[in-house]
């Protein structure tokens, strides 16, 4: 098994604009380690990151199916259910949800994860 490590961040809302901004303007280069996906706070990645979805990628890691259908019959959870998880999954890069011959493979692309973030987090955006 390939480890995949994925750096993830903790920044206020208002500070990930500025920080946005700072980027586009070219005030701002964010560092090659820093992280890539950014959560509002620690309860908004737990809820990503949750027990259940870390079982899920786990079952996805060890089983390899082939469609979302396989991944139903392995979880017994609703095919529905599992479309909209991986979709929230997918959207912070830490599954790929690949088509192949008409059928939607998923795939972990993060296995392991480092969080970035301080309770006076001088967050990476310029003052």
């Amino acid at each position: 098994m390939n480890t995949r490590v994925m750096r993830v961040g903790i920044i206020s809302k208002e500070d990930y604009i500025k920080r946005t901004l700072a980027i586009a303007k070219g005030e701002y280069k964010p560092r090659k380690d820093e992280p890539k996906v950014w959560f509002e706070s620690i309860k908004s990645m737990s809820q990503i990151l949750s027990t259940e979805n870390q079982e899920l990628l786990r079952t996805i890691i060890h089983h390899k199916p082939h469609s979302i259908s396989e991944l139903e019959l392995i979880t017994n959870r609703t095919k529905s259910n599992l479309s909209r998880t991986l979709k929230t999954l997918e959207k912070y890069g830490i599954v790929e949800r690949k088509k192949t011959k008409g059928k939607i493979q998923p795939k972990v692309k993060a296995t392991d994860f480092r969080v970035e973030f301080g309770l006076h987090y001088s967050s990476p955006v310029p003052h």
